[in-house]
């Protein structure tokens, strides 16, 4: 089988090409070979290398920047899914799309079902809803989407690299306590994905993120601790928890992004582990 990595160079892409399946003919692509916002370039691409699966980790995901640049915000996280599901339907190819728990407003009180209604805060949120209707209108019987949150990975940039520069480099630190969600290290989302790809008669829409819930100041904590105990940062400064209206974005987030993922574990047979379990075994990535 033949399978098309979109977003190369980025967290997810990273980590699936490292854990491709032997029996898998992979080719991953960043945006300078293939820009999914380019309607013909996909069209022709799609038709020359013609894969049977396509896995679409590419998207715009500058969450605040979006809300100054919608047009580019929907050009790759709409029209680019549109363009690959067009061309996917031409040569009859499978597409695993991978979408946001963004797509909700976070006003739930216990953890967002699949078929949940979105209501998107952000013009981010609201380009990748778009992206998930535009295929489900056009491949509905050939793909899947799976809906995430809190990305990490030992490669690229992210919030636990983030925290251990600044953790060196900061007198102390204010982490936003009131936005509660799941950290997912990008590694075991991929580990789903490939599962998923060899099961050919799934689809629809799935929810996948690490065990066990968080604020970004837990989070904060947990890469602290671990990061000292592992002797990849010395300093132990004072971290301390600030609610998210002392932090000013220009974009609005979800104040509970908890996502349920029972459908994802049952159709996979893989068991979600605790966010901080994954988190030290990223962290040893590092070490």
């Amino acid at each position: 089988m033949k399978v098309l990595i979109t977003g190369k160079g980025g967290q997810l892409a990273w980590e699936l090409e490292q854990l491709a399946p032997k029996e898998f003919d992979v080719i991953s692509v960043g945006v300078d070979e293939l820009d999914i916002a380019d309607e013909s370039l996909v069209a022709d691409f799609i038709i020359k290398s013609r894969p049977d699966l396509v896995i679409n980790a590419a998207a715009y995901t500058a969450v605040d920047q979006a809300e100054q640049d919608a047009d580019t915000a929907y050009a790759v996280n709409e029209l680019g899914v549109k363009y690959l599901a067009e061309a996917c339907k031409k040569i009859g190819a499978r597409v695993l799309h991978i979408s946001t728990d963004f797509v909700f407003d976070g006003a739930a009180a216990t953890p967002y079902q699949t078929d949940a209604q979105p209501n998107p805060l952000n013009v981010y949120g609201a380009s990748k809803l778009a992206g998930e209707i535009v295929l489900n209108q056009i491949l509905p019987e050939s793909s899947v989407i799976v809906r995430t949150a809190w990305v990490y990975s030992a490669n690229g940039n992210n919030f636990v690299k983030s925290m251990l520069r600044l953790m060196q480099e900061k007198p102390q630190l204010g982490i936003i306590y009131d936005q509660i969600g799941t950290p997912t290290w990008a590694k075991g989302l991929a580990q789903w994905l490939w599962i998923i790809a060899h099961k050919a008669e799934v689809i629809g829409t799935y929810h996948w993120t690490d065990a066990g819930v968080a604020s970004w100041y837990d989070f904060a904590i947990a890469i602290q601790e671990l990061a000292i105990a592992k002797g990849l940062i010395t300093a132990d400064i004072p971290v301390k928890p600030i609610p998210t209206n002392a932090y000013p974005t220009p974009a609005q987030r979800p104040a509970f992004s908890i996502i349920d993922k029972s459908s994802a574990i049952e159709v996979s047979g893989l068991n979600t582990k605790h966010w901080r379990k994954q988190l030290s075994a990223m962290l040893d990535e590092l070490v």
